[in-house]
C-alpha cells in the first residue's frame, strides 16, 4: 500500500480550509457584525498559514499571513469587514489556491497587487476610537473583559525534532495578554541520559486576556494531537487562596497529600466516615460516581475520533466488497443445490455479513450534497457582479446524501446549468421591472429522494424558454421534421443537442451551443436523466434525476421465458398474481384492477418478444416512478438479489429498456430493467387507450 504523501495531505486539508473560508467571507457580506464568521475565517487563515510552513509551503504561508494580519484587526474591531475587504480576501483565497496547487508558480504582480489592495484598505478602515465622535461604518465589536486562564502544556517529546519551537508557542500565548510563564523542569534527566532533541519541559503559563479560549487552543492547534493540554479558567476573587488549594486545583499534589502534611490526618471520605459525618456506602457510592464520569468521559472522547481515508481506497473497498457480493451469491446458489445444513447455515451467515459490509461501505461513500452545493455561492456571486445582475441563491435538501462519485462528477454539469440559467434565464434589473418582477433574480438548488433517485433540481424565476424559437432553429438545423408535434420536454430536449443554440448574442459564458450536450452525456453517464419544464416569463427548472448510488443496489431478480432480469427493489411496491382468466379477460385492455385502481401493465413476454409459451400462472410486479406507476407481467417471482451494477456497452448506448447488468451466483448475465422507462412506456398505451376510448 502506497503511503501518504504528506503535501498531498496539506493540499486536501487547505481545500476544505478554502472551502471554509470561501463560505464565511460570502456570509459575511450579508453579516459583517458576525462574530462567529470572523473567527471562523481568521481560523482557516491562521491553519492554512501553519500548516503550510510546516509541509514547506513557504510561499503560502508568507502570502497568508499579510491576509491573517487584516483579519486579526478585523477581530479585534479595528477594521471593518467591508465589501471591498472581502473582495479582496476572495481574490486572496484563489491566490492561496494557486499557491497551494502549483507550488511552483513564482512571484507574480497579481499577487502583489492583491496584498497592495488589502494594506489600502486596512490602512483606510481604521476605526475612531471612543470618545472621538463621528460615525464608524460598522461599529467595533465590543470588547468582553479580562479573565484569567490557567495553562498547562507538555509538547510531545520529539516536537523539536519534528519542527516546532516552543519558544514561538509561549511568544503567540505572551501576544494575547499579560502571561506569567514557568518552566516545568521535573521530567529532564540526567546529562549522561539526556537527549538534546527531545522536549523534557513542560510550562504552567498564567494568562490574562480578553481573548476566548479558542484563542488560546488556536495557539496550539498544529500540536494539539500529540501533546498534553489544560486549559483552566480561573475565577476572580480567588485571590486569597491557600497554596494547598493551589496545589490541589492544579493537580499537583492530591487533596489527601496535602491534609497529610498539614494534619497527618487521614483521606478526606475516610476522615468524614470515621467522624460520623458520612456513611461508608454513601463514600462508596461517591466514588462510583467519580469513576462513571471519568470512564464517560474517555468513552465520548474515543467516539469523536475520525481518520481521513484517500477516496481511491474507499474505490478499492467497494470493489472488493462487490467481488465479495457475487461470489456470496454463487456460494448461496450451491448451498441451496446440495442437502447439507452445515452448508446452507454457512452460506445465511456469509449473506447476512455480506449484506452488513456492503451497507456499511455504502454508508461511507454517502457524502451529503451541501459540499457540492456550497461551491457555488462563489459562483453566483462573481457572475451577479460580472454580468450586473442581482441574484439571491436558495439551496434546500443540502442534507440529502449521493454517493461521491455522483457528488464529484456533477459539479462541472451544475456549473454549466447555472451559468446557463443566469446568463439566458434571469433578466437585468430593468427588465425584471418592466416584467413587474422584483430587481433580484433567484436561483434555487434543491436536492430530495424519490424511491431510489435523488432529483436535484436548478430552478430560475426567469424569462422562461422560447418554445416557439427552440422548435424554428431546431428545424433550420435539421434536428426536428418541420411541423412535428412534440412535448415540452421532449422539444427542450434539443437543448442537449451539440451545436444548437437560441442565442441571437454569443457572450463569454454561453451562446455558442458548447456544453450542454456535455451535460447530457455526463448525466447519462451517471445512469441519470434530465426532466426539464418551463413557463414563459415565469422560469425554467432543470432536474437532474440520478441513481442513489452507483456500485450497489438490492434488486428482485424476476424470469421471463429463459432469461432473468433484476428490477431495483426501491421502485417495486407489490407483486400480485395474474391467472390465465384474468389474462383473457384483461386481452386488449392492459389494465389491472388493483384494490380499486386502473393500473397499466406491460407483457415483459411480447416487449422482448419471447417465443417460448408462458408459465400457466404469471406474476405482475408492479413498479413505480415519481407519482405513476406499471405493472410488468413476468413468468416467474425468483426473489431478492444483491445486485452489483455493470454498465452496459457503448454499442447498448441505445437501448432504453435496460440501465445496465449484473452477474448472478450460476456466472449468467442478467440486464438490469429501467423503471423510468417502463412507466413511461406503459403511461403511453395508457394515453392512447384512453384515446381509442
Amino acid at each position: 500500500m502506497t503511503p501518504m504523501d504528506p503535501s498531498e495531505t496539506f493540499r486536501q486539508e487547505a481545500q476544505e480550509l478554502l472551502e471554509q473560508l470561501e463560505q464565511a467571507l460570502l456570509d459575511l457580506e450579508h453579516a459583517p457584525d458576525d462574530g462567529d464568521l470572523i473567527d471562523s475565517a481568521f481560523r482557516a487563515l491562521h491553519t492554512i498559514k501553519g500548516s503550510g510552513s510546516m509541509f514547506g509551503f513557504d510561499a503560502v504561508a508568507a502570502f497568508t499571513h499579510h491576509v491573517e494580519t487584516a483579519f486579526d484587526l478585523v477581530r479585534k474591531g479595528k477594521v471593518t469587514p467591508s465589501r471591498e475587504l472581502i473582495a479582496v480576501a476572495l481574490a486572496a483565497k484563489d491566490r492561496m489556491r494557486l499557491l497551494i496547487e502549483q507550488p511552483e508558480t513564482p512571484e507574480s504582480a497579481e499577487g502583489d497587487a492583491i496584498l497592495r489592495d488589502l494594506k489600502a484598505i486596512v490602512d483606510a478602515s481604521d476605526l475612531p476610537s471612543a470618545g472621538e465622535g463621528g460615525d464608524a461604518p460598522v461599529a467595533a465589536r465590543e470588547q468582553p473583559a479580562e479573565i484569567t486562564w490557567r495553562i498547562r502544556f507538555r509538547l510531545a517529546r520529539d516536537a523539536m525534532a519534528m519542527g516546532t519551537n516552543p519558544l514561538l508557542l509561549l511568544d503567540e500565548l505572551r501576544t494575547l495578554g499579560s502571561a506569567t510563564i514557568v518552566a516545568l523542569t521535573g521530567e529532564v534527566p540526567s546529562l549522561e541520559v539526556l537527549v538534546p532533541s527531545d522536549c523534557h519541559l513542560a510550562w504552567d503559563v498564567m494568562l490574562t486576556t480578553s481573548q476566548p479560549r479558542t484563542a488560546i487552543e488556536d495557539v496550539f492547534m498544529f500540536v494539539i494531537d500529540d501533546m498534553e493540554l489544560s486549559i483552566d479558567l480561573l475565577e476572580s476573587g480567588e485571590e486569597d487562596r491557600r497554596i494547598g488549594e493551589i496545589l490541589v486545583e492544579r493537580g499537583d499534589v492530591a487533596q489527601e497529600a496535602v491534609d497529610t502534611a498539614v494534619s497527618r490526618q487521614l483521606p478526606l471520605g475516610t476522615l468524614l466516615v470515621e467522624s460520623g459525618n458520612l456513611s461508608p456506602d454513601k463514600l462508596t457510592s461517591a466514588l462510583a460516581e467519580q469513576q462513571h464520569l471519568r470512564t464517560e468521559t474517555k468513552v465520548v472522547a474515543k467516539g469523536a475520533d475520525s481518520i481521513r481515508v484517500p477516496a481511491e481506497r474507499l474505490d478499492e473497498l467497494m470493489d472488493r466488497v462487490g467481488e465479495l457480493v457475487i461470489a456470496q451469491s454463487r456460494l448461496t446458489q450451491v448451498a441451496a443445490s446440495i442437502n447439507d445444513m452445515q452448508v446452507k447455515a454457512i452460506a445465511e451467515e456469509i449473506e447476512r455479513l455480506a449484506h452488513e459490509l456492503r451497507d456499511t461501505t455504502m454508508g461511507v461513500r454517502m457524502v451529503p450534497i451541501s459540499s457540492l452545493f456550497g461551491r457555488f455561492r462563489r459562483l453566483v456571486h462573481d457572475l451577479a457582479h460580472d454580468l450586473g445582475k442581482q441574484i439571491e441563491l436558495t439551496t434546500f435538501g443540502e442534507e440529502t446524501e449521493l454517493d461521491k462519485t455522483v457528488i464529484e462528477r456533477l459539479n462541472d454539469p451544475l456549473i454549466h446549468l447555472i451559468r446557463n440559467s443566469i446568463d439566458h434565464g434571469l433578466e437585468t434589473p430593468e427588465g425584471r421591472k418592466e416584467a413587474g418582477k422584483p430587481p433580484a433574480g433567484r436561483i434555487t438548488l434543491s436536492a430530495r429522494h424519490s424511491g431510489a433517485e435523488v432529483l436535484v433540481s436548478i430552478i430560475d424565476d426567469g424569462r422562461g424558454l422560447d418554445r416557439a424559437r427552440i422548435q424554428a432553429r431546431a428545424e433550420e438545423q435539421g434536428l426536428l421534421a418541420p411541423g412535428v408535434k412534440l412535448s415540452d420536454n421532449d422539444l427542450f430536449q434539443v437543448i442537449f443537442q451539440a451545436g444548437f443554440s437560441t442565442a441571437k448574442v454569443v457572450t463569454s459564458l454561453s451562446g455558442r451551443g458548447v456544453g450542454m450536450d456535455v451535460v447530457k452525456r455526463t448525466i447519462e453517464g451517471l445512469r441519470g436523466k434530465i426532466d426539464i419544464a418551463s413557463t414563459p416569463g415565469k422560469g425554467t427548472e432543470l432536474t437532474l434525476r440520478l441513481p442513489l448510488t452507483l456500485a450497489i443496489i438490492d434488486g428482485l431478480l424476476v424470469r421471463v421465458g429463459k432469461a432473468r432480469y433484476v428490477l431495483p427493489l426501491s421502485a417495486v411496491e407489490e407483486c400480485v398474481e395474474l391467472s390465465a382468466e384474468e389474462d383473457g379477460r384483461s386481452r386488449g385492455r392492459s389494465f389491472l384492477n388493483i384494490r380499486g385502481d386502473l393500473v397499466p401493465f406491460l407483457r415483459l413476454r411480447e416487449l422482448f418478444q419471447v417465443s417460448a409459451p408462458a408459465d400457466p400462472y404469471q406474476k405482475v410486479v408492479i413498479v413505480s416512478s415519481g407519482e405513476f406507476r406499471v405493472g410488468l407481467v413476468v413468468d416467474q417471482v425468483i426473489g431478492n438479489h444483491q445486485t452489483v451494477i455493470k454498465s452496459l456497452s457503448k454499442l447498448h448506448a441505445d437501448v432504453e429498456t435496460f440501465s445496465g447488468a449484473t452477474i448472478l451466483g450460476d456466472g449468467a448475465v442478467a440486464l438490469i430493467l429501467d423503471i423510468g422507462h417502463l412507466v413511461k412506456l406503459g403511461l403511453t398505451y395508457e394515453s392512447q387507450f384512453m384515446a381509442a376510448g
